[in-house]
């Protein structure tokens, strides 16, 4: 809601009913639909809406809003403005993001002193970012590159064509398997590949496979019955034992913390290249931090892996002159990935479900935990 200077209103709310309170870089007119459902459910809620905006990706959280605005919200909708601290929201009791993670606020006063709950939009992106990891493989294993180069010069050239390797029986291992790795695993699976899952902890039991979070209906892997394998840790021994395992594809889904950072480096690339003959494709989605960048580039160059497909950097943006951007194989994408016309939609999706769990004091969909960092 914008007053008539061009700033945000300051809400007016009957004495019965909390506050929603969303900022959030979409327009309000593309999240009305569910703004309006979500105003039908809840008839105690006041729900208002600020645009977040921002010219440059470092301005993003950055926006100054009226303490008057924010200092009697009770349920928080956001994806990178957060209030300076929790003394400023007393009466705040939810904080539902509407990215995957909460590492960009990490460091935040409301992150690292307070106890308000935390819970993430997790589950939303494993559509788009799905057909990203697949779009990327076919591109690699069907050689489209010289084949789109020839197309550009007007060449009639299909040698580079000659040497498909299709997907059936090709390995993916999939590091985090959370909702984008199901459905990672959903789609190679359908393709006549064999899946197998990495995760921090180990899953033994059918409880312990099935999906909690948010899951877009028609999607992902609920009850954990596609991996022909599990494996488990943080520790350079358990992943090297998973890496070891002939992978074709690796997509890399974890969440960046102090335990992953440079999860894949040197020595793993070392691995993999002793593993499998034909080379591993790496597939980055989640931070550019879980890869050595400089290791990266090295096994590109040595050809120790066959290609990587990166739509997460260290740095972001990559700098011009980073020499990433000219590593043979590697084809690079601004942090897209995750991009589509309804993330917004499916967003409040997760928001409404956990105003529900709210009102119910049933346990949150996506909370964080703070110690464990996702």
């Amino acid at each position: 809601m914008v007053a008539m200077g061009g700033g945000p209103e300051v809400p007016s709310r009957g004495d019965s009913k909390e506050l929603l309170l969303c900022v959030l870089p979409w327009p309000q007119k593309s999240s009305e639909k569910m703004m309006n459902e979500i105003r039908d459910e809840f008839p105690n809620l006041d729900l208002q809406y600020v645009q977040e905006k921002y010219e440059k990706r470092s301005d993003r959280g950055t926006m100054v809003l009226p303490e008057e605005i924010y200092k009697h919200a009770h349920v928080l909708a956001t994806l990178h403005w957060l209030p300076p601290k929790a003394s400023a929201v007393p009466e705040l009791d939810l904080i539902q993001f509407f990215s995957a993670g909460t590492n960009h606020v990490a460091h935040h006063p409301i992150y690292k002193d307070s106890t308000i709950p935390l819970t993430t939009a997790s589950g939303v992106h494993g559509p788009q970012i799905s057909e990203w990891v697949i779009m990327m493989h076919l591109v690699h294993s069907h050689n489209y590159i010289p084949l789109y180069e020839a197309q550009k010069r007007k060449e009639w050239e299909g040698v580079a064509g000659r040497s498909v390797r299709d997907a059936v029986g090709q390995r993916v291992g999939v590091l985090g398997y959370g909702s984008i790795g199901r459905q990672v695993a959903r789609v190679a699976k359908a393709m006549g590949m064999n899946v197998i899952a990495y995760t921090a902890s180990p899953r033994t039991t059918p409880e312990s496979k099935r999906d909690e979070g948010f899951i877009v209906p028609g999607t992902g892997d609920p009850d954990g019955s596609i991996p022909s394998a599990w494996y488990n840790g943080l520790d350079k021994k358990s992943l090297h034992e998973f890496l070891k395992q002939e992978i074709d594809l690796l997509v890399l889904c974890v969440p960046l913390t102090k335990d992953t950072t440079h999860f894949i480096s040197t020595d793993e690339f070392s691995v993999l290249e002793k593993s499998n003959p034909h080379g591993t494709y790496i597939a980055n989605i989640s931070r550019g931090g879980i890869i050595n960048q400089a290791a990266l580039i090295k096994a590109l160059e040595t050809k120790q892996i066959s290609g990587a497909a990166l739509d997460v950097t260290d740095p972001e943006p990559l700098p011009s002159d980073d020499p990433l951007w000219s590593a043979p194989n590697c084809l690079i994408t601004p942090h897209v990935s995750g991009n589509t016309a309804v993330y917004a939609e499916r967003a409040f999706q997760v928001l409404r479900e956990n105003l529900r769990r709210r009102m119910d004091g049933k346990k949150l969909v996506n909370q964080v935990d703070r110690k464990r960092g996702y």
